[in-house]
């Protein structure tokens, strides 16, 4: 260890630290989404950081990127492989099973915010570790639940002051539909292979659906004029994808059909859906939230045949594109406690606590510092108000409280101190 004497001390590549003021803004759009998901009906999941690998390579696909490119995986003590969870949904699926859920419920509303983790390549929006909050609904297979879980997602970014969204929705068929379109899209691909990326050229064995979401230009002009799925879907597929529509349109949610719009991840079927936005900050990489159905997956996982449906979206991409500044989150400081000498700080504490327990927000100096230096600084924290207190505040029963704003002060009793901040709060 004596080597890594005198080595700066940096975050891993890839994963950032979130400090004020960009925490606060973070903590406003959880608290915008877990009010629209119990508005809903969903409950918090909370899943470890890590599973067993094969979980993923079960649920996500063993060809898609995220399995073969993407994952942390380690081997620990026990000489067994886990994996630092790259999505939500699988981990949600297996504590539906383990602990035996449907059995007490027949349908399941889960929501989760957490961290996850994929070895991609950093750039503006995207990090190996992200953010991300979600729902999953379980035992629900009518296109309804489709519709209001997509508007939901344009709920939380519509309240959170996000404009220029755009709904796609999809069907990627059931299990009789997409290999008769797996079959075609790879009929149109093959001829075009050298054209392709060498990731895609390596999907048209595996995942050639992939090959849709690629965002290679010689890869999308390779797929301009490809088979849609839409011509592959069967009676059931289409009519699901109408209801879906219907639901929207009941829901006043604007929104247009993408049929290129698949998803990365094996385990979806039927429904896909993305909420994109026009502007921000984002650049190519657009899309705020997504998700679909996956109603096989509890089934492959070993429980009962269960339809389900979620979504998920990340934390940093939402907030880049908030137009509000970080700043504008942050609890505004409604007092600041001034202390002159160590008996006025005693007094202070309580003070400060009494403030608190009124509904104020208050900070209290508890460094030894001229008056000079505290004012400096409740200026530079914002502060509405500054309360002083000294040896002769003390002897007289008095406090001093100073308006920031108009730049005017006052003596005020002692135990008026609650009610006279809490009337120059209120002061326009």
């Amino acid at each position: 260890m004596s080597e890594n004497v005198g080595v700066k001390l940096l975050a891993v590549k890839g994963m950032n630290d979130v400090l004020p003021p960009d925490s606060a803004k973070w903590a406003a759009i959880e608290r915008c989404a877990r009010a629209v998901f119990h508005a809903h009906g969903y409950r918090e999941l909370r899943t470890p950081i890590v599973e067993y690998t094969p979980l993923f390579v079960r649920s996500i696909g063993e060809a898609t990127d995220v399995v073969e490119k993407e994952m942390y995986t380690f081997t620990d003590r026990g000489d067994r492989m886990i994996t630092l969870r790259p999505e939500g949904t699988a981990s949600a699926v297996r504590a539906l099973l383990e602990h035996g859920e449907l059995a007490r419920d027949p349908v399941v509303r889960w929501y989760y915010a957490g961290p996850m983790f994929r070895h991609e390549r950093a750039q503006r929006g995207r990090y190996r570790q992200f953010y991300q909050l979600g729902v999953e609904a379980f035992g629900v297979g009518e296109p309804t639940i489709d519709a209001e879980q997509i508007a939901m997602l344009v709920e939380i970014f519509t309240s959170l002051g996000i404009g220029g969204l755009e709904t796609l929705v999809n069907s990627v068929g059931g299990a009789e539909d997409r290999p008769r379109y797996r079959a075609a899209l790879v009929a149109h691909l093959e001829p075009r292979r050298d054209a392709l990326c060498p990731d895609c050229q390596r999907r048209l064995g595996t995942n050639p659906l992939r090959v849709l979401d690629c965002k290679s230009p010689s890869c999308q002009t390779q797929v301009a004029d490809a088979p849609s799925i839409l011509d592959h879907l069967g009676d059931a597929a289409r009519a699901h994808l109408d209801g879906v529509r219907a639901g929207l349109n009941a829901l006043g949610v604007a929104h247009r059909v993408e049929p290129r719009l698949v998803r990365g991840l094996d385990y979806y079927t039927g429904t896909t859906f993305e909420v994109r936005v026009t502007g921000g900050d984002l650049g190519a990489q657009n899309t705020l939230g997504a998700g679909g159905r996956y109603d096989a997956l509890v089934a492959e996982l070993g429980g009962p045949a269960t339809p389900a449906i979620g979504f998920a979206f990340g934390m940093e991409r939402v907030a880049l594109t908030m137009p509000a500044p970080a700043t504008e989150f942050e609890p505004k400081l409604d007092v600041y406690l001034a202390a002159h000498g160590a008996a006025a700080r005693l007094a202070c504490l309580g003070a400060a606590r009494e403030l608190r327990a009124a509904g104020l927000v208050a900070e209290m100096e508890h460094r030894a510092v001229s008056l000079k230096a505290q004012f400096k600084r409740a200026d530079r924290l914002g502060a509405r108000a500054v309360v002083v207190i000294g040896d002769t505040e003390l002897a007289e029963g008095v406090i001093v409280l100073r308006d920031m704003q108009a730049g005017t002060q006052e003596r005020v009793p002692r135990a008026e101190l609650v009610a006279a901040t809490q009337q120059l709060r209120e002061r326009v």
